[in-house]
């Protein structure tokens, strides 16, 4: 059985250059499988608007779907440092809100964590949480929530001025108190600088290799979504045609009367099957 990581343990692997690695997962048996490859952390993101329901984006997801999915996850890897994804509108509207909400994931599903996006124009909210006692995951860069306002889901630091903002909003996380930070979308250059600089743990979802730790969301790392790739994911395998070759086979074997096979069956116990005849004959 896996050691569940705690926040010193993050600290330490950056000091010692020890990367972290962080999937999400939105259920029950991936969180199992996260658990026994020896996941570091489970982000249950928002993402499983679109790659559980369905949805278009982020914003539609509730703070209720959050916290079930967060229920099912903590259930399948109670070993594994956990993060709740704050959804849209959870903790845009006030500092009170931010730390009801927060506190939710903590008391109804068992995270370690909540991760909310924004950075100088959240840091109040960032200052609040951690202030009520729960470990707070910054993230900057392409913040898809607020993807409309950036222009739609675009690399984010770019350019030199755009860059420094993104450098900002990092230091206006830390500065609020979040224990960690994930960049998003964002050059290798400028999300090396933010690691070096940081003195918190800095993880990278498409912002290169340099950062102290990875992201990827588990339906595009298996093959599982399929309705666009982002350019810095890599498909480690491609369940989306396994299962649906799977399930040809199945429909083939039905319709051919090649499933069930004896074998498939239950039958009845040694000298049923005569009595349950003279039984229906009467």
């Amino acid at each position: 059985m896996t050691k569940k990581k705690a926040i010193h343990d993050f600290y330490k692997m950056k000091e010692n250059n020890e990367k972290v690695t962080w999937l999400t997962s939105y259920d029950f048996p991936t969180a199992q499988f996260a658990e026994a490859a020896g996941l570091d952390m489970i982000l249950v993101g928002d993402s499983l608007g679109m790659c559980v329901y369905g949805y278009k984006g982020t914003v539609p997801v509730t703070m209720d779907q959050c916290i079930v999915h967060c229920d099912a996850v903590r259930r399948g890897a109670p070993n594994v440092f956990i993060v709740g994804d704050m959804p849209f509108m959870s903790y845009q509207i006030s500092d009170e809100d931010a730390v009801f909400n927060a506190g939710r994931f903590l008391k109804e599903a068992d995270v370690d964590a909540i991760k909310l996006e924004g950075g100088t124009r959240v840091a109040t909210r960032i200052k609040a949480i951690v202030e009520a006692g729960i470990v707070v995951i910054g993230h900057i860069g392409l913040t898809p929530q607020s993807s409309g306002a950036l222009g739609g889901h675009k690399a984010q630091g770019r350019t030199a001025k755009d860059a420094a903002v993104v450098v900002e909003d990092a230091l206006a996380v830390q500065e609020a108190g979040a224990q960690m930070l994930l960049v998003e979308a964002v050059p290798p250059e400028v999300a090396s600088y933010i690691a070096q600089t940081l003195t918190i743990p800095v993880f990278s979802i498409g912002a290169g290799k340099e950062c102290d730790g990875q992201l990827l969301i588990v339906s595009d790392l298996i093959g599982q979504f399929q309705a666009f790739t982002p350019k810095f994911v890599k498909k480690y395998c491609d369940v989306a045609t396994i299962i649906t070759d799977a399930m040809k086979a199945y429909c083939s074997d039905v319709r051919e009367g090649k499933f069930p096979e004896d074998q498939h069956c239950y039958h009845m116990m040694e000298g049923e099957k005569e009595k349950f005849i003279a039984k229906i004959k009467k």
